[in-house]
């Protein structure tokens, strides 16, 4: 098999330049019109076979190897940016006022380029076909992933591959595991509906900020006693509004929350306690309501095969000690729609570095990553698509 570390480290310098590129010139979901023409330029450049606009701003580059094997994978980037005001100071900060990326998805982005040019350079060593995916408005609803799927980005692929660099792991870690990595996240809105009236006066009145304080706790026991306690789930109402003055009882009141589960039937049983929980507590006391949900990103769920050999190539890479089994993290990934359609797995790379100032969480206005990151993120994609397609067993 051949090392790839020194290809890698030859390119590394242009990755940089990419990433720091698209790090100056952030573009919000859905608005990833540059982004994507240059994605597209460099995939043509480097002479793959390119679709550009799927399911949007998506765009894809096919690789044709050496024929030797039938199969097909995806390997998937995201390119979207975040609302956030780029705090940092440093030579490759944001030019676009209020829209940076917070979340590493340039650094995805660059690091999957450098991955299509490599392969590209080295094709007759490519057994089958890859197809690059680099999607668009992964931080949104709905997004990019169910939107290129519709626009056929899956047809004739076998497995998928994906990475999220994450500074709360130090550089040079792999983390995964073999069921559920992330969770699935939904949201709800319910309108209680109730009798407004004088402040004074309450018995004539049907109070909705009442019973939505009702609410918000009657719906805390869906998780703490309806729930399996070895399973996950989460219940959040993260905004309230009602009322309009301090001696007027309101008779509207509004809760907006999020669901989070890692299991796709626990999401259907909490939205409907959600939906039952409501009717009850707002019949006894007289209201009327309506309940809406916003159905996101389903749980990501790893394929125990796949992540194996995922780990199996990490384990290569970075040594056993830097191979990390982790639980399963709360915050949600629409990768979680590719691995219902295929085979696969996704991991997080490390990109912390706190002697480098490389501290700050995802979606903080001084988020960065250590860009030594990228030479894992390449050299791990690299090496699980050509274990796939040699079909190395896995142990």
């Amino acid at each position: 098999m051949r090392d790839w570390n020194e290809p890698i480290r030859a390119l590394f310098p242009q990755m940089v330049k990419w990433r720091r590129e698209f790090h100056m010139h952030p573009e919000l979901s859905y608005q990833e019109a540059r982004t994507s023409a240059r994605v597209a330029e460099i995939l043509k450049q480097a002479g793959l076979e390119v679709r550009t606009g799927v399911g949007g701003r998506g765009v894809i580059g096919i690789l044709h190897g050496n024929g030797d094997s039938s199969r097909t994978v995806a390997l998937r980037g995201d390119m979207d940016a975040l609302p956030i005001q780029d705090e940092k100071t440093c030579e490759y900060r944001s030019n676009v006022p209020g829209v940076m990326h917070a979340c590493g998805h340039d650094a995805h982005t660059a690091a999957l380029l450098g991955v299509a040019v490599l392969l590209s350079q080295h094709r007759k060593e490519v057994p089958g076909r890859i197809v690059f995916l680099f999607q668009h408005a992964e931080e949104v609803l709905p997004g990019g992933a169910e939107r290129m799927i519709e626009d056929g980005a899956l047809e004739g692929v076998d497995a998928v591959y994906g990475v999220h660099l994450w500074t709360p792991f130090p550089v040079g870690v792999v983390a995964l595991n073999d069921h559920a990595l992330m969770a699935g996240a939904d949201t709800f809105h319910i309108e209680v509906i109730g009798k407004g009236g004088h402040g004074g006066l309450p018995h004539e009145t049907v109070d909705a900020i009442v019973i939505a304080s009702h609410l918000v706790v009657n719906l805390q026991t869906v998780v703490s006693r309806q729930i399996d306690p070895l399973k996950s789930g989460v219940i959040t109402i993260g905004h309230i509004q009602g009322g309009q003055a301090c001696n007027v009882i309101a008779e509207r009141c509004v809760l907006t929350g999020t669901i989070r589960t890692l299991d796709p039937t626990l999401r259907e049983f909490i939205s409907a306690r959600i939906s039952e929980v409501t009717e009850q507590t707002c019949r006894m006391y007289g209201a009327t309501y309506r309940v809406d949900f916003e159905w996101g990103t389903p749980p990501l769920v790893n394929h125990a095969v796949e992540a194996h050999r995922m780990a199996e190539v990490a384990r290569r890479i970075v040594g056993n000690a830097k191979v990390w089994e982790v639980p399963p993290v709360m915050a949600g990934e629409d990768f979680g729609y590719y691995l219902q359609q295929r085979p696969g797995a996704f991991c997080f790379v490390g990109a912390g570095n706190p002697e480098r100032g490389i501290r700050y969480p995802h979606h903080h206005p001084l988020f960065d990553i250590d860009e030594e990151a990228m030479k894992v993120s390449a050299a791990l994609l690299i090496q699980t698509a050509m274990s796939y397609l040699r079909g190395d067993p896995v142990k």
